[in-house]
């Protein structure tokens, strides 16, 4: 059965546009973009969340090594597309183990990276010094891309964030370490932009790190 919407930043329920308010509503978190229903990974699945989406729906591409596209949500409803998506992968961790990552791209105020980042949110705020050099840097859609380290974060997980076209980026590791995947050249592409290559894209079992 396909579930409800709620808010991005809190999962809580949302209620729709009605007599009284014409945007979503959440009780703690007032107006917002309604987040829908995760979906396990197909290629069919993310073809859709693709193509509706106003904001890059970025993926590590090629994929690491043995890594796996394990899922993907989205902000937004049908009339204003989407506003932030999140993707999952999840594959061999750096140091052995078993690693996740869930990159999120989202406009200003949406909340869906700093959810997942463990943050108050909705943006990352004064805990990140953007005019500090970088930690880490990676490619996204050709372009190098400077990630900050957020140290707020909790401690299972590695929180970096970035500006990539105009709007957020936020990677999310788990565990901690396995953010040395962030130092190895990372190569993200925007999957509006992929066509075909979209076919060829390997998927695992849902990430449960997005119903979180």
């Amino acid at each position: 059965m396909r579930g409800e919407p709620s808010c991005p930043r809190c999962a809580g329920r949302v209620r729709a546009p009605g007599l009284f308010s014409d945007t979503w509503q959440c009780d703690r978190h007032g107006a917002v973009h309604p987040m829908q229903p995760v979906l396990p990974p197909s290629v069919e699945a993310l073809g859709v969340a693709v193509a509706r989406s106003q904001v890059p729906v970025w993926l590590p591409w090629p994929l690491p090594v043995g890594w796996l596209f394990t899922g993907i949500a989205h902000v937004g409803d049908d009339v204003s597309g989407a506003r932030a998506t999140a993707v999952a992968c999840s594959g061999p961790a750096p140091l052995g183990g078993f690693g996740e990552l869930v990159l999120v791209a989202e406009e200003l105020g949406v909340g869906l990276g700093a959810r997942y980042a463990g943050l108050a949110g909705p943006d990352p705020g004064e805990s990140v010094a953007l005019y500090k050099p970088a930690d880490a840097k990676l490619m996204a859609a050709g372009r190098p891309t400077p990630m900050f380290h957020v140290p707020d974060a909790p401690a299972d997980r590695a929180v970096f964030v970035g500006e990539a076209r105009g709007l957020w980026l936020w990677a999310v590791a788990w565990p901690e370490q396995s953010a040395l995947v962030m130092y190895d050249e990372l190569v993200l592409t925007d999957l509006r932009e992929a066509g075909a290559e979209l076919d060829l894209l390997p998927c695992g079992a849902l990430s449960p790190r997005l119903l979180g």
